[in-house]
């Protein structure tokens, strides 16, 4: 984790919240940002299949696009999730005109719970159904930090 938010920051800076999240898949970051400044910075697991966007349910891709994290689960199967809206309209008609569902209920979460001790090690590969992956630690610092409506863009 890197940002403006590290040990011995003014007390201010912890008063912060993120207007915008950003996520560079082929990096493995997400990063939250407060008027164009990076707060903080966090290692990332994604979907099984990460190359290219999400195009139908049970492909295991992280979507690519502009999102809205719009709600949260404190009681999830992982420790704290936050859901991300996808699919947008533009991802239900690719999938329509595929034929097939887009699929949803893609997140940024913890990890499963009961598993938590894994930490940093369980970013060692790509496990998720789509999701995006942080330890324990950091779906609570996030969790404080990105309020409900926050814009969050997926990038490749």
């Amino acid at each position: 984790m890197i940002g403006i938010l590290a040990a011995g920051s003014p007390p201010h800076a912890q008063d912060l919240k993120a207007d915008q999240v950003l996520v560079l898949k082929k990096e493995r970051t997400l990063t939250l940002l407060s008027q164009g400044k990076v707060l903080q910075t966090y290692k990332v697991a994604l979907g099984g299949s990460p190359a290219g966007g999400k195009q139908q349910q049970g492909d295991h891709k992280t979507p690519e696009g502009l999102y809205i994290l719009d709600r949260r689960n404190p009681n999830s199967q992982f420790h704290k999730s936050i859901h991300i809206s996808y699919p947008n309209e533009q991802d239900r008609k690719k999938a329509r005109a595929r034929g097939v569902s887009p699929g949803g209920d893609i997140m940024i979460h913890g990890l499963p719970n009961g598993f938590g001790r894994l930490g940093a090690m369980h970013r060692l590969h790509d496990w998720t159904d789509g999701c995006i992956a942080v330890t324990d630690r950091e779906i609570d610092e996030i969790w404080n930090l990105v309020p409900d409506g926050t814009p969050i863009e997926i990038r490749p």
